[in-house]
């Protein structure tokens, strides 16, 4: 099942974000709101990379199904949520806050930063023992957005 819960979250961090340009450029001359959409694109794709890493962490952790599904209900405020069924299928689903596109891959990588924060936490003693194994293990951009 766990297998199949990460397949599931990378399949929903690799969907297109549906980022319209008309709602950040008004016309060819706003060079604003072609710069404001470029940085935004930027950034959505920067979550992506995040949540690739995390979530190749996660695939190479001891980290049950159960924990990620329990880590799904207490990270983002619990508005990604993992359904799996008897049957093998899982679902995610996401309850857009602001705006889709530049939250829904933030939301992956902080489930999956949440299941590795309580999977670090039964062997560490400290925050700051697992923030280290978090630099230790993750890319020191990942590591200082989820683990600071």
């Amino acid at each position: 099942m766990k297998n199949q819960i990460i397949n599931a979250l990378y399949t929903f961090a690799n969907k297109r974000p549906g980022l319209e340009p008309r709602e950040y450029i008004r016309d060819w001359r706003d060079s604003e709101g072609l710069a404001t959409y470029r940085r935004e694109s930027r950034s959505i794709t920067k979550d992506l990379n995040h949540a690739r890493a995390l979530l190749r962490r996660l695939e190479l952790s001891g980290i049950t199904a159960e924990e990620i599904i329990e880590a799904s209900k207490e990270a983002f405020s619990g508005r990604l949520t993992i359904t799996a069924t008897n049957d093998g299928l899982v679902k995610i689903n996401y309850c857009t806050g602001q705006y889709f596109p530049t939250e829904y891959r933030k939301a992956v990588a902080a489930v999956c930063a949440r299941a590795l924060w309580n999977y670090w936490r039964e062997d560490s003693k400290s925050a700051d023992s697992i923030r280290n194994t978090a630099r230790r293990e993750l890319p020191r951009a990942v590591a200082r957005a989820y683990f600071n």
